[in-house]
C-alpha cells in the first residue's frame, strides 16, 4: 500500500504557501549542497545523497512530479505534490502542504531518502513534519 508523509506550512513557518515550482528548487538546492560536501570529501557523494532525476508528467503538471531512482535496485520511484485546504470559513487562513508518497514498489531505501528529503525540507521552512509511521515532528518554534 502507498503511505505518504507531510511537510505542513503553519502559522509560525518561513512562508505560508508554496508551489511546485519551489519545491524543485528546493530539491535542486540539495542536490547542489551534497554535491559540494562530495566535492570537499573527495567523494561522489552527491550521486549517492540523492539518487534520483525529477520527472513532470503531463497529467500531473502543476500538481506532483515523479522522482525515478537512476538505475539503482535500492531506489524505484518517490512522487513529490503540493496541495492546500481552506479550513477556516472566514477565508483568513489555508493550510499548504507538500505530500510525499511512496508508491507500491517502492523499497526501503527510497523510504529512508524520503525520510531524510522530508526532514530537509521541514527545515528549510520551518514547517511540521508527519512522518510516514504517522509520528509529528515540529521544525517550528513553538
Amino acid at each position: 500500500m502507498p503511505s505518504s508523509a507531510y511537510i505542513k506550512l503553519v502559522a509560525k513557518s518561513k512562508q505560508q504557501t508554496i508551489t511546485l515550482e519551489e519545491v524543485k528548487e528546493l530539491i535542486n538546492y540539495y542536490k547542489d549542497i551534497t554535491t559540494k560536501t562530495g566535492t570537499q570529501l573527495g567523494w561522489e557523494y552527491g550521486s549517492n545523497a540523492f539518487p534520483y532525476s525529477l520527472e513532470q508528467r503531463e497529467d500531473g503538471k502543476d500538481k506532483w512530479f515523479l522522482l525515478k531512482g537512476n538505475d539503482q535496485d535500492d531506489y524505484k520511484y518517490i512522487i513529490v505534490g503540493v496541495g492546500g485546504t481552506d479550513e477556516n470559513q472566514e477565508g483568513s487562513e489555508s493550510n499548504t502542504y507538500i505530500q510525499v508518497v511512496l508508491p507500491d514498489g517502492s523499497t526501503h531505501g527510497d523510504k529512508g531518502k524520503a525520510n531524510e528529503f522530508c526532514k530537509f525540507l521541514a527545515k528549510k521552512l520551518d514547517a511540521e513534519l508527519q512522518l510516514f509511521n504517522g509520528r509529528t515532528m515540529y521544525y517550528y518554534k513553538r
